[in-house]
């Protein structure tokens, strides 16, 4: 498995705590991605979205010995404006099929009070067609959630996999929004696992104790080891992506280096990769 970053944990690291933007900071950036031994950066497609930024940005992972296998990009699905949201994303993910980009991850605009079943169906029939175009492009759709598609028997998570064809659109597991949406429980994310896990595509990693989120990987809230099990069953072959987050209550006396360092180390021990 190829194990990388996530962009999120750089985007607090320096644009939230410092009021650096990323854009600024790239070389920067990806020279402690590497240093924390990294093999992968995901970044979203607005950071690569003209040839001139994929150009820079293929210079920048050359340079540092990276590789963005997955990327994430934001959608509007869930109304009549699907059209013109899943047009942007395709004219963007060519740029990340250029950059070597198989996976492109989305998390349809969440709602805070919910979608209605109209509008759910209306954004299955949208990811649906994304992920047929992205598949005639060389790149697997994989759909991601936070919390509030968990809600109310986790309706919006499951019904853009069962209302999706397999063949258009995979699975991005992040482990803890399933996790937390699901009430900080693990038989949820293994119960997902179970049903879906032929679908995964790609992996984001997240750790919390006592349901705070963690300053890098480690032994936590969840066990991993389950999972570990479930992905050498299903020879799931990565991108396997760290995106641990700070949150009110999460230590931050590490450098945002070392976190990823310690995360991989983590990950290397509990994966075996």
């Amino acid at each position: 498995m190829i194990v990388g970053t996530q962009s999120y944990t750089w985007y607090q690291a320096y644009q939230e705590a410092q009021g650096k933007p990323l854009s600024e900071h790239w070389d920067e950036i990806l020279a402690q991605v590497a240093e924390a031994g990294c093999q992968a950066f995901e970044n979203t497609v607005d950071a690569i979205a003209t040839p001139e930024l994929a150009e820079a940005m293929g210079r920048l992972l050359a340079k540092h010995g990276l590789t963005m296998p997955s990327v994430y990009a934001g959608s509007r699905l869930h109304d009549e404006r699907w059209e013109e949201s899943v047009a942007e994303v395709l004219e963007r993910a060519q740029f990340a099929r250029q950059l070597g980009a198989t996976v492109l991850v989305t998390n349809p605009q969440p709602l805070p009070q919910g979608k209605t079943d109209a509008e759910l169906r209306i954004q299955a029939k949208a990811l649906d067609i994304l992920g047929r175009e992205l598949r005639g492009l060389g790149l697997r759709l994989a759909f991601h959630n936070h919390s509030v598609e968990m809600r109310a028997s986790a309706r919006e998570f499951h019904h853009m996999l069962l209302g999706t064809d397999p063949a258009h659109v995979g699975l991005c597991l992040d482990t803890h929004w399933i996790y937390r949406g699901a009430g900080n429980s693990e038989v949820a994310l293994y119960d997902i696992v179970q049903l879906y896990g032929a679908r995964i595509a790609s992996l984001h990693l997240r750790q919390s104790r006592r349901g705070i989120w963690t300053q890098s990987l480690c032994a936590g809230d969840i066990d991993y080891s389950p999972l570990v099990a479930s992905l050498r069953a299903l020879r799931f072959e990565g991108p396997l992506i760290m995106e641990q987050a700070v949150e009110a209550g999460t230590p931050r006396d590490l450098p945002a280096v070392e976190r990823e360092r310690l995360s991989r180390q983590w990950v290397r021990a509990v994966f075996g990769v």
